[in-house]
């Protein structure tokens, strides 16, 4: 069985920095591809960041040069920091993650519970 964990939020002041981490745990050989998405109240969930397989990274507009999205295959964890963070960024944090398991190519696709962040004006 395979468990994504997040931790790292809080209460931050307009400008501060937070890392969020998503630890995996379980019969995990690596991390195939990792993603952050974020949810505010009254709104739909989007898409923060995303590591693809090849190492590729993908942001939201709403993110770029202030978010880094990263993963350590030897934890297994993957890692959100977030800069320069803003009243607009408050919203409970989730990440998903494709995780190899098996020698034979068998993968795990799954999602964690979440952590608030909220950011102070």
């Amino acid at each position: 069985q395979v468990q994504l964990v997040e931790s790292g939020g809080g209460l931050v002041q307009a400008g501060g920095s937070l890392r969020l981490s998503c630890a995996a745990s379980g019969r995990i050989v690596s991390i195939n591809e990792m993603a952050w998405y974020r949810q505010a109240p009254g709104k739909e969930r989007e898409l923060v960041a995303e590591t693809l397989s090849g190492g590729n990274t993908n942001y939201a507009d709403s993110v770029k040069g202030r978010f880094t999205i990263s993963r350590d295959n030897a934890n297994p964890t993957g890692y959100l920091q977030m800069n320069s963070l803003k009243p607009e960024d408050t919203a409970v944090y989730v990440c998903n993650a494709e995780v190899l398991i098996g020698s034979d190519g068998e993968t795990w696709y799954g999602w964690g519970r979440g952590t608030q962040v909220t950011v102070s004006s």
